[in-house]
Formats: structure tokens, C-alpha cells, sequence
């Protein structure tokens, strides 16, 4: 537990204070009490336990309401699982020519498409969502932001091109927007089904990138379990869509995140929607002086009660 303002503690320094004024009063009240003919004053003055005990147990009451106040004004935190910040979550979505597959039905990038829509459908109301595609090179679909719909609509609309796969230029893109907004936990979701064959960031330093930003990586491996051809070459060779899964287990395990291999489009709909569940949340100090507002009021209730009804028949 830390305090957001821990001077306030400072007067804790006036509970023994007030402690040694009520002392003062109550031998000043017994010294009185000899001067007049009050009955109650004459019987506190000689030693009536249950008016000294009754007297006691009230003014500690009271000691405890000011100091659960005074706590509340110290505005206690203590560690809660993320709910009202959130996380930035970006979607880093492969769209080379090999996305143009149809193993997947009805399309490779169309399955990806569905798949991810329903991830972004199940995110925590505090979450911000973004896209990153990348072919050749990377570019931004859809900015951050906490209104999933429109993600969607943008997500909706992407198509598949015919480039290479750039996948340190995509990942880089995504740890560049999941940064742009701070104290907000940054995971990056990326998708491709290729090898790492074009772009000017390497895989590589991406990971150092998302390493020195505290970035977690969960990767996707889009692929048949048996050789999907694409066409053929200039030369008349046959051109299959390969799958480089030792990047995307590297990325994945090098920035604490975790690798999923798809082999169609029942299981991509099975890993993005267990995603939400497994995206790491971080825990953040959250203000708890409420319920030592609250608890200030139940002591004091319970004074009430003792004052006006447990000891009604005590002066």
C-alpha cells in the first residue's frame, strides 16, 4: 500500500493532543463535580466505573473516526488488476500477396479479417485499439483509439496486395502506436503467414525495440499443415506460401507475449478469442480512501448507537 498524500499523517500528531486535553477535562470535571450538588457529577467524582468506562469507550470512538479520516485524506493505493486505464492494443496484420490464399475460406486475409473482429468486439471498455498492416512495407489502418467500431469499420475495409513481407517494419509500426499514448499497458497482436523478405527494420531490432518499451508480442502463424501453392514464377517454378515460425516464436518469447500456430479458420477464430483472456493485464495503484470514508461512518454510526442507545440510561 503507498499514499498519494502521505503529509496528511502529519496530524495523526494531534490524536495524543486531544487525548491529553481529555484528561485535563475529565480531572476538572471530577474537581468541579465537588463544588456542586449534581448526583451524576458526585458519582462520577467517586470513581463510578461504568460513567468513567462509558466515557472511554466514546472518546476512542471518536479517536478512530479521525484517524480512519485522517487515512482517507492520505488517499490510500493498493495494487488492482487494470480496469479503468486499460491497455493500447494493436493488431499488426500481414497483408502480403500470400494473404490472397484460399486454403482459408473464403480467403486467407478475409479469415484474419473476421477473426480479428471479433477479438476487438470482446476488449475491456478501458482498451484503445489500433491496426498496423504491413506488405512490403507498413502503414497504419487505424489509429488508437477506445471507439471499437470505428477500428472495425477501417479493419472492414483492408485488402491483400501482392508485396512481400516486411515483418520488422510492421512490428515496429505497432510498437510505435501502442507507445504513442502513455501509462496505459502496450501489447502488440501480430498476424502473418510468410517470411520476414522485405522492409528496412530486421526482425531483430524490432525486438529490441519492443524489449526497451516494455512491449508485449503475441504472435500468430497463419498456414495449412500441407504446402500451399501460390502461383508460379517467371520461370514456370511453382511458388509455395512458407511460414517462418522461428521469427514469430522468437518475437513472441523474447517480449514475454506467446506464439499461436493457426493451420485454418476455425482454429485463428479460436486463438483471437482467447486473446482478451491471455493479454497480461498490469496492476496499477488504485485509490481505496473510500472505504475508509465508509469505514469512518460506520464507527461513527456505532458511537451513535452507543451514546444514545446502549448507555440511554446512563447520564
Amino acid at each position: 500500500m503507498n499514499f498519494a498524500n502521505p503529509l496528511w499523517f502529519a496530524a495523526f500528531a494531534l490524536l495524543p493532543v486531544l487525548a491529553y486535553f481529555y484528561m485535563i477535562a475529565k480531572k476538572r470535571k471530577k474537581r468541579l463535580s465537588l463544588r456542586f450538588s449534581s448526583i451524576n457529577l458526585l458519582k462520577e467524582a467517586a470513581g463510578d466505573k461504568k460513567l468513567t468506562d462509558r466515557d472511554k469507550i466514546l472518546f476512542a470512538i471518536n479517536l478512530a473516526v479521525l484517524a480512519l479520516l485522517i487515512t482517507a485524506l492520505a488517499d490510500p493505493h493498493i495494487p488492482l488488476r487494470q480496469t479503468k486505464k486499460g491497455a493500447n492494443i494493436v493488431l499488426a496484420i500481414d497483408v502480403s500477396g500470400s494473404m490472397q490464399a484460399t486454403d482459408y475460406k473464403p480467403s486467407r486475409i478475409e479469415a484474419a479479417k473476421a477473426a480479428a473482429e471479433n477479438l476487438l468486439k470482446e476488449l475491456n471498455p478501458g482498451d484503445l485499439a489500433g491496426i498496423v498492416v504491413f506488405s512490403n512495407g507498413a502503414t497504419t489502418s487505424s489509429y488508437l483509439t477506445p471507439l471499437k467500431d470505428k477500428v472495425i469499420t477501417k479493419l472492414r475495409s483492408i485488402k491483400a496486395t501482392d508485396g512481400a513481407t516486411a515483418i520488422g517494419d510492421g512490428l515496429s509500426l505497432a510498437i510505435d502506436m501502442a507507445t504513442s499514448i502513455p501509462s496505459k499497458k502496450k501489447v502488440v497482436i501480430l498476424l502473418s503467414d510468410g517470411v520476414n523478405n522485405a522492409g528496412v527494420v530486421s526482425p531483430d531490432k524490432a525486438i529490441e525495440f519492443a524489449k526497451s518499451n516494455g512491449m508485449q508480442v503475441y504472435t500468430i502463424g497463419m498456414g495449412s499443415e500441407k504446402p500451399v501453392l501460390l502461383g508460379y514464377d517467371f520461370f514456370g517454378r511453382p511458388q509455395y506460401a512458407k511460414l517462418d515460425e522461428a521469427t514469430l516464436k522468437k518475437i513472441a518469447e523474447s517480449t514475454g507475449g506467446q506464439y499461436f500456430r493457426s493451420v485454418n479458420a476455425t482454429t485463428l477464430s479460436d486463438i483471437y478469442a482467447k486473446l482478451p483472456e491471455k493479454i497480461e493485464r498490469e496492476l496499477e495503484d488504485t485509490s481505496i480512501k473510500d472505504w475508509f470514508i465508509a469505514a469512518a461512518l460506520v464507527v461513527f454510526s456505532f458511537w451513535l448507537y452507543l451514546k444514545y442507545w446502549r448507555f440511554r440510561s446512563l447520564p
